[in-house]
């Protein structure tokens, strides 16, 4: 592929805004795609493909290329010309790369293949943590699982469709997709596309949603007629499997801290045809306690630190800290402790995250039903999901029910 000069200095631009400025990498490459309309498909695949490779691999890259943050716009290229070099192209005569030692780059990557942190591109703390929690032998495995390119999957909507009408209507619109016996409701993409633009999107037909993702919804056990409450809803995006499930009938109320999720939530409902869901903002604790022992199912797909999605928020390494792990394991005990006194006796709760930490997951259901909150609650079943065995993102979900 011929290297384009303003496509690799749009990735600059990307990498610029994550790395100096502290932006998320999704948010940059979507406002990067809007810098010129005349790229086609190809041109903004390969801005976006391009930008998510280097984050993935700043550590790497950044050492064989010899420098450190804060960025200059030279050292940019620099780090660019890494990519370039170890993806086999042909570095085009452009001043701002002249002198690339290319022979130099591949004898460093040889070098420090070797070396894990730096060769899978993680920060010290988080290989340690990644090895005490999994063993080294796992951890090894599931954290290159992780730095692979996550792939696209769509959730068929049942109210709208069935997953065979959409195989079939995304064919006709040469979209082409694998069918997993294991997800019900998913369709893999075979090659990307901007599945965004079709009128199946606009129609309701479809969500994207990983596999593992799509997991979270039918481990809750719903039914038809029930009253769910969806705790840490967030845009929506397992409210509205959750809404599938249940065909519309009974009461499914979201809950999010923050409004402004609450309302792309409700968007997204009214193009789903979701129509028994209510929003509501948690803006006191008066919210949690009107609702005590009325939910005959409550979801908490808790604030996590997201190790399990690296795959497509790759930013998130350089983003979090030793620091912020602390903070969420108490904000989870906090919220399990709270948000549980809303299941209804004989009424169950599935505590979620897109973690793989054991601290995050099955350590933080174990200590929640050590507590006097938690001792009217039973585990009936959990499941870890990994990287490295599944190809999909990495998850956590235990099934609790509350008895007598």
């Amino acid at each position: 592929m011929k290297l384009h000069r303003n496509l690799v200095f749009a990735v600059v631009d990307a990498c610029n805004m994550i790395f100096n400025e502290g932006q998320y990498a999704d948010k940059v490459v979507e406002k990067v795609l809007k810098f010129d309309k005349r790229w086609g498909a190809r041109d903004r695949g390969f801005i976006a493909e391009t930008t998510y490779e280097i984050v993935r691999y700043k550590r790497l890259y950044e050492t064989i290329a010899e420098v450190k943050a804060p960025y200059s716009r030279e050292n940019l290229y620099r780090i660019w010309a890494v990519w370039a070099v170890l993806k086999g192209h042909q570095l085009p005569d452009w001043k701002q790369i002249e002198g690339t030692p290319e022979r130099r780059i591949k004898g460093k990557f040889d070098e420090l293949s070797a070396t894990r942190k730096i060769a899978e591109s993680i920060p010290d703390w988080m290989d340690e943590l990644g090895v005490k929690a999994l063993g080294e032998e796992f951890w090894a495995k599931e954290l290159h699982a992780l730095n692979q390119e996550a792939q696209v999957v769509l959730r068929a909507n049942t109210l709208k469709c069935t997953k065979e009408q959409l195989y079939k209507e995304l064919l006709k619109l040469d979209i082409v997709t694998d069918k997993s016996d294991d997800y019900p409701n998913a369709l893999i993409l075979k090659r990307r596309s901007n599945v965004f633009k079709t009128d199946l999107f606009q129609n309701g037909w479809f969500e994207v949603q990983d596999a593992s993702s799509q997991l979270v919804a039918p481990f809750l056990e719903v039914e038809p007629g029930m009253r769910v409450i969806d705790a840490c809803a967030g845009a929506g995006g397992k409210s509205l499997h959750i809404a599938a499930q249940m065909e519309n009938k009974g009461q499914l109320i979201a809950l999010d801290i923050y409004e402004n999720k609450l309302k792309e939530l409700k968007r997204r409902a009214k193009r789903n045809g979701a129509h028994n869901i209510e929003t509501r903002v948690i803006d006191s604790t008066k919210v949690i306690k009107k609702l005590k022992g009325q939910a005959d199912r409550l979801l908490i797909d808790a604030p996590c630190t997201g190790l399990g999605v690296l795959r497509r928020n790759p930013d998130a390494k350089w983003k979090l800290d030793q620091s912020f792990l602390d903070r969420v394991l108490k904000t989870q005990a906090e919220i399990l402790e709270s948000y549980s006194k809303m299941v209804k006796t004989g009424g169950k709760m599935v505590y979620a995250t897109c973690s793989i930490l054991p601290q995050e997951n099955q350590m933080q259901v174990e200590a929640f039903l050590n507590t006097e909150a938690g001792k009217s609650f039973q585990l009936e079943k959990e499941n870890h999901v990994f990287a490295s065995k599944s190809g999909f993102d990495g998850f956590y979900m235990a099934l609790l029910k509350k008895v007598e």
